[in-house]
């Protein structure tokens, strides 16, 4: 923020965007919005989860489901911007 001018750090800092002193994107105002789509969005991931594990047919299904599963969850730790050397 250091290399900003007065109207671009005005812009970065607008209540509308959230908290004025932060970089929040989501303001308490839309917390319902946040909870629907938080609900929606688990309901979906479970109907897809049970469909894939429904759809197994052999070990090596398992295997690759298995392997997926934990690409995921390292691609997840590794871009966590807090992490502590996992």
């Amino acid at each position: 923020m250091a290399n900003m001018n007065v109207n671009q750090r005005t812009q970065y800092e607008r209540t509308e965007l959230g908290h004025a002193k932060g970089s929040r994107l989501l303001s308490t105002r839309s917390s319902r919005f946040v909870v629907t789509y938080t609900l929606i969005a688990v309901a979906i991931a479970g109907v897809l989860a049970y469909a894939a594990i429904a759809g197994i047919d052999n070990w090596y299904q398992v295997l690759v489901l298995g392997v997926l599963v934990v690409i995921v969850f390292g691609l997840a730790a590794w871009v966590y911007p807090e992490r502590k050397n996992i």
